[in-house]
């Protein structure tokens, strides 16, 4: 077993998908990619993401180091950005490699789909 932050894994697998794991994190991670975002920025960028959840995903990431979160307090209203950490540029690489699985994967049901079209134009 593996403790990282007070939890437990049984694998260094676990310890990636215990961190990153999940429907967003990986997505908030590739949009942090490119530079800061403030929160709405971010939201707008994933369609379907809740409030709610948006906000728990980045707070889990800040606790594991992942993101930093800045706050302008100069002025109202209120400014926050989060960006990537120097701990979460470490991850560019393997979200990269998902991203480019993911687009082996568009490419090959596209192409599947295309395939398909053309047996059942042939058939008519």
């Amino acid at each position: 077993m593996y403790t990282i932050n007070n939890k437990e894994y049984p694998c260094p697998a676990s310890v990636t998908m215990g961190i990153i794991g999940g429907k967003w994190k990986v997505v908030m991670l590739f949009h942090l990619i490119k530079g800061p975002l403030r929160y709405n920025e971010l939201r707008k960028k994933m369609d379907g993401v809740t409030e709610r959840t948006l906000s728990i995903q980045l707070k889990s990431m800040e606790d594991d180091g992942l993101i930093s979160r800045k706050a302008y307090n100069t002025k109202p209203p209120l400014k926050v950005e989060y960006s990537l950490t120097e701990y979460g540029k470490t991850l560019i690489p393997l979200i990269n490699s998902i991203v480019g699985w993911g687009n082996f994967v568009i490419d090959k049901h596209v192409e599947e789909q295309y395939d398909k079209k053309c047996i059942e134009d042939v058939e008519l």
